[in-house]
């Protein structure tokens, strides 16, 4: 058992930066694992935690769940399969198992769940614990850095793909983190993907180009065909209006994020024709497990910027500015 204390990037309180300290090395308790932190990715919804968007985090908090790592130690009851072994730690942190949405498929939806980097500690320090029936095994042909994106932009980008049935022609609304990589699949799936970003971000339109997207411009402009079905990435609800009038007859528009600004008042002639808005809430261990097992098919190539641990406070105002193509993963 490692002991001591480990660097960590600590929120004390909502809306101010994040603190560095030395915190003692987490105990691992009955069924949980201590893990080595590798590679932590840096995500939007870490953004709604710091800024206040998300309500009542367990302060002081270490944020992060897009977690790999070694596990090194082992709670009471925790399995020795696991000593050693690479493991990603996803935002579904625990559930209580018993509840109505538990016992149905439908976990993500638990009211008593716990969510890593928010409820439960995070990532972004050098050791996390994580209870062993929530860790996500990790391809081989990842390395940790590259993999750390795939804990949450891969895998709600893959929850927001399944949303969206059979659809052909995809409008992808928000081209970063989680976009760079459901559109490698859905191009692997045979789906035309088509990128929208911000108006007059070239560099992003040609990014999504070169991942496959068929089509690329501003999220003021047409396509010239008609969605299937539109997944919105960015947490700008102006956006759910302006896909609406670009879907097809019984299309669908995804919102993926966390949080959103308020959404505008619609038409209901835009949203007439059995067109549909839903959301997509969390992740199940199996969307985990599907995923984990289709990346590598793909295969997904996740483009990473690295920060060292330190660095969190850029990382995350370079994520907030839209400075990066890909995703920001800290690296202890």
């Amino acid at each position: 058992m490692p002991e001591g204390y480990m660097e960590a990037m600590v929120l004390e309180r909502q809306g101010t930066p994040l603190v560095r300290k030395q915190l003692p090395v987490p105990v691992p308790g009955p069924g949980q694992l201590l893990v080595r932190v590798e590679a932590c990715g840096v995500c939007r919804t870490d953004l709604h935690v710091l800024d206040g968007d998300l309500e009542d985090p367990a302060l002081p908090l270490v944020l992060g769940h897009e977690i790999v790592g070694t596990v090194e130690a082992l709670g009471k009851d925790a399995s020795r399969s696991f000593l050693g072994k690479r493991v990603g730690i996803p935002w579904l942190g625990w559930t209580c198992g018993r509840c109505g949405f538990c016992t149905s498929g439908r976990e993500n939806l638990c009211d008593r769940a716990k969510f890593t980097g928010y409820t439960l500690q995070g990532g972004y320090a050098q050791y996390t614990t994580c209870w062993q029936d929530y860790a996500l095994g990790i391809p081989d042909s990842y390395d940790p850095v590259q993999a750390a994106p795939l804990l949450c932009a891969g895998l709600i980008g893959y929850r927001s793909l399944v949303m969206c049935g059979d659809a052909r022609r995809l409008g992808i609304y928000g081209f970063g983190a989680a976009a760079h990589i459901v559109a490698q699949v859905a191009v692997f799936q045979g789906r035309e993907v088509y990128a929208f970003t911000r108006p007059g971000d070239h560099e992003k339109q040609g990014f999504a180009r070169k991942l496959g997207a068929i089509w690329a411009g501003g999220s003021d402009e047409n396509p010239g065909v008609k969605l299937e079905a539109a997944i919105i990435f960015a947490p700008v609800g102006a956006l759910v209006p302006t896909a609406l009038k670009c879907l097809a007859k019984g299309g669908v528009v995804v919102g993926a994020g966390i949080d959103m600004t308020d959404i505008p008042a619609i038409a209901y002639k835009d949203l007439w024709w059995e067109r549909k808005i839903c959301s997509v809430a969390n992740l199940t261990r199996r969307d985990g497990a599907e995923f984990m097992e289709t990346a590598p098919r793909v295969p997904v190539r996740t483009r990473v910027t690295p920060y060292p641990l330190g660095d969190a406070n850029r990382a995350l105002e370079d994520l907030r500015e839209g400075r990066l193509q890909g995703a920001a993963v800290l690296v202890p």
